[in-house]
């Protein structure tokens, strides 16, 4: 079987909003499959592998970023799905720097998600500077919450969930949140001061109201880690982030070893996405109901057997 994860940012293939985008072009950055056959010149892989693709697809090699080992700010990356073709259909051709393996223990359903959703929350975790014990609060479950919060109560983080009303407090606490906070009812930042401040707070709501709310719950030396992407402006109260040290950043995905370590934790510890799967030939189905953000939480199209 193959497995394709539908994300929002398959609309900027699909709606053309992807700047310099070219056509015909096959959406789709979160593939997990089989090898079917390799190149006379590619080293390791071999055909019969599980593997997955995530967002970069291919870097350059030659650019500061690579040159220094961050792959993921390459600046002339093959984006999957994008400038490259992706997983809305039933064969992909990828570059090999852009695989990686996918542990027996996670069905390609589920690796599918975890090549986007999953290395963008976790590696953003493992990469924030946070000890075990340390307070992260999730603003927002959907696709990337419901995933950083498992990841955040996995690692020993003492997890916090922020979000609009109390229908997700149970599944929630579910995944791993010790404590909930419903913004509708409640200062997120002052609730966050009153149990002790963050140390991180994983914004995966997109909305920029909603991320400057919780900027006072951080602790000393916190930080936002912006995860949700949107490109209108936030209103910030600059002198605030000065007494704490506090501050944010934004966290790309990674490359395809960190979509591996992500497979990996996920499979020793129980991570798992909560998907709803469409056969391929609903994908116009299939993205409407992504797109609706009705979906609890991940679209996977699927292929095969």
């Amino acid at each position: 079987m193959q497995a394709c994860g539908l994300c929002h940012s398959d609309s900027l293939t699909k709606e053309g909003h992807f700047p310099g985008i070219t056509y015909p072009r096959v959406p789709g950055h979160e593939i997990a499959g089989v090898i079917d056959a390799v190149g006379s010149e590619v080293p390791r892989w071999k055909v019969g592998q599980h593997v997955g693709v995530g967002w970069l697809g291919s870097y350059c090699g030659h650019c500061d970023s690579c040159r220094r080992g961050i792959f993921i700010t390459c600046a002339n990356q093959r984006v999957t799905g994008i400038t490259m073709d992706g997983g809305y259909q039933e064969y992909v051709l990828v570059p090999f720097e852009g695989l990686a393996l996918i542990p027996e223990e996670i069905n390609p359903i589920d690796a599918a998600p975890l090549m986007c959703a999953g290395i963008t929350t976790f590696n953003s975790l493992r990469n924030s500077g946070v000890r075990g014990g340390d307070t992260v609060a999730v603003l927002g479950i959907g696709g990337l919450g419901h995933l950083a919060i498992q990841f955040a109560s996995k690692m020993g983080f003492r997890t916090i969930a922020i979000a609009r009303g109390t229908d997700k407090e149970p599944l929630a606490r579910q995944l791993g949140a010790g404590h909930y906070i419903d913004s509708t009812e409640t200062d997120p930042a002052a609730e966050l001061q009153r149990v002790g401040g963050a140390k991180i707070i994983v914004a995966t709501a997109t909305s920029p109201q909603a991320i400057a709310a919780t900027i006072g719950g951080l602790s000393l030396d916190g930080r936002v880690v912006v995860l949700g992407a949107d490109f209108t402006q936030m209103a910030l109260n600059t002198g605030a982030l000065i007494g704490k040290r506090t501050g944010l950043y934004g966290w790309p995905s990674g490359s395809s070893i960190d979509s591996e370590d992500t497979m990996k934790f996920s499979a020793m510890n129980g991570v798992r996405p909560m998907t709803e799967t469409f056969p391929l030939e609903k994908a116009q189905e299939a993205y409407d109901r992504m797109m609706s953000n009705k979906a609890r939480f991940r679209v996977v199209l699927t292929t095969g057997n």
